[in-house]
């Protein structure tokens, strides 16, 4: 220990502040790995190995640059805000419409509840607001809202003291954040004793059934009023989502197009979600052949085509012509693992995967029209990304003059590149800036952005983590975030329960999502059907991250 001591205080600055923090992050992602049954500390690992490397180094007389460790964190908390964004803003604005839109209210009542609290704590308390900001923070295991809470700190003018006292009831209080929401979880399933089969069943009925997910269906026309008439006169199938993709005619299988006119005999591949291929039964009043309308002995193929070319981006489906131009039919739109009815006014976004038949020379034109091309895939962008880290720094410092507040509302370097993430997101490219950001990239940079914060987060508290814990300061700050924890959960889950009547995989999945919380949802797909909490997770994730970002600066400036 004192050779690594004398190496360090011999280092210059910078030197040491790469060695001692990539020995954080290394020693803190490898103690996150560490599960018992199922359960770990996950990335909250690096905030734990930081509090010892600080503590530490605050015995040994070791000291690092300020304001290159405030520079550090910021970063890293830039860069983890600005690739949520980015995932999550092709489906934010969808998830607050239709179904979602049940879903999202019981994740805003969760995330206000946990609001109320926190400011009841230091309202009714007295605790320290940075206290209880860190205690909310914790007990909902949100590692962008504890440093939304230290950016709007320190734009106040809170003292040094101050900004280190959210990271210590962080660290407090983080754990039970995470055990709370499983033995929620497993409390109402007691509380309402919960059938898992049952609920299986329900599940399929309430989401699938509910066209979250498409099927296919071959149909025998039985309907003798449809003989003769166009395909493209049957205006009903784009109305209720359901598309023709293939057609067998004495006994030779083709692609069925607009001018096609039905005839006595004729098979349809449909497409579509379940609810609307019934309906599709109805109108063509036909029977469900045996011998499925594969492409298996015929000349046509079907391929997955990915959309790459900036020519397709923003294009309705409707608008490219592939049946035209190139002969082929397309039968399903996969978007970040959503399945899409192609519909003409179906508009395309990088990344989009779209499912099309026809002819082996067809599906090569239509590769070169959608690009298709998996290098482009898997590069990241970099212009694009600096230019929606610069839009950030300016929504971060736009005030917002609300009504009652007493200082106006910033979004700070948590939410401003947050907010342009979401919406660059949302464009998905502008000529050819492509905002989408390849999944390994975006993860890899997400990664390293919450690592970098939580291990300066982590050292800069250290050296006053015994103490607190040692003082009996610690153990209130616990027992408040059992309660933050806890109280919202229950609430959200009865509410869901009895008044929304989520099945018990839905219901799962949106106490992880309000909360945040991947271990939570890792939970919850082990009682099977792991669809279905992966869906409601999926949908709250982002409006109740938004929500948990932007909180603490409104406490902070009602409260402060």
């Amino acid at each position: 220990m004192s050779l690594l001591t004398g190496l360090l205080l011999s280092m210059p600055s910078i030197p040491r502040v790469v060695l001692v923090l990539s020995l954080v992050a290394a020693a803190g992602l490898t103690l996150g790995q560490l599960t018992l049954r199922g359960i770990g500390l996950g990335i909250g690992g690096v905030l734990f190995a930081g509090i010892a490397a600080g503590h530490v180094a605050a015995l040994a007389g070791v000291t690092f640059d300020p304001a290159m460790m405030d520079f550090i964190r910021d970063f890293g908390l830039v860069l983890f805000v600005y690739t949520i964004g980015i995932q999550v803003g092709p489906g934010f604005f969808a998830a607050l419409r239709k179904s979602g839109l049940a879903l999202n209210g019981l994740a805003l009542l969760m995330v206000l509840s946990s609001v109320a609290l926190a400011a009841a704590l230091h309202g009714v308390l007295k605790v320290p607001l940075p206290a209880a900001l860190g205690i909310f923070s914790g007990a909902v295991t949100n590692a962008p809202a504890l440093a939304a809470s230290q950016q709007v700190l320190k734009e106040v003018g809170a003292p040094a003291e101050a900004l280190a006292v959210p990271g210590l009831a962080f660290a407090v209080t983080y754990p039970f954040g995470i055990a709370g929401n499983l033995l929620a979880m497993a409390l109402l399933r007691l509380v309402f004793r919960i059938d898992v089969a049952a609920e299986a069943a329900a599940f399929e009925a309430t989401w699938r059934g509910a066209g979250r997910s498409l099927a296919s269906l071959d149909l025998r026309i039985g309907n003798p009023t449809l003989i003769g008439v166009r395909l493209g006169d049957l205006s009903v199938l784009e109305k209720i989502g359901v598309v023709a993709s293939r057609m067998r005619r004495d006994g030779k299988l083709c692609l069925p197009d607009a001018d096609i006119r039905l005839a006595d005999g004729d098979v349809l591949h449909l497409v579509g979600p379940p609810a609307s291929l019934e309906q599709a039964r109805l109108l063509f009043g036909g029977v469900e052949v045996e011998a499925p309308l594969t492409t298996k002995g015929s000349e046509l193929r079907w391929e997955r085509l990915v959309v790459t070319s900036t020519a397709a981006f923003g294009r309705a489906l409707g608008q490219l012509g592939l049946k035209d131009r190139v002969e082929v039919v397309v039968s399903r739109v996969n978007r970040a693992g959503i399945e899409l009815v192609p519909s003409p006014a179906l508009r395309l976004q990088f990344g989009d995967i779209l499912t099309v038949i026809g002819r082996p020379d067809d599906i090569r034109a239509a590769s070169g029209l959608l690009g298709n091309s998996e290098r482009r895939l898997q590069r990241a962008e970099l212009t694009p990304i600096f230019l929606g880290l610069a839009l950030g720094a300016v929504f971060a410092a736009i005030p917002v003059f609300l009504p009652g507040m007493p200082a106006p509302l910033r979004l700070g370097m948590a939410g401003g590149p947050l907010v342009a993430a979401i919406l660059l997101g949302r464009l998905g490219s502008a000529g050819p800036l492509v905002w989408f950001m390849p999944p390994a990239a975006s993860q890899a940079l997400r990664e390293i952005g919450i690592v970098l914060f939580l291990a300066v987060l982590g050292v800069a508290s250290g050296a006053r983590f015994v103490e607190t814990l040692a003082s009996g300061i610690g153990l209130p700050w616990m027992a408040y975030g059992v309660v933050v924890t806890f109280v919202p959960l229950v609430l959200t889950g009865l509410a869901g329960r009895l008044l929304v009547k989520l099945d018990l995989f839905a219901l799962c999945g949106l106490l992880a999502g309000a909360q945040t919380n991947p271990p939570g949802l890792a939970y919850a797909n082990n009682l099977g059907q792991p669809e279905a909490p992966a869906l409601a997770y999926t949908t709250v994730y982002p409006l109740a991250m938004c929500l948990r970002i932007l909180a603490p600066q409104v406490l902070v400036l009602l409260l402060w």
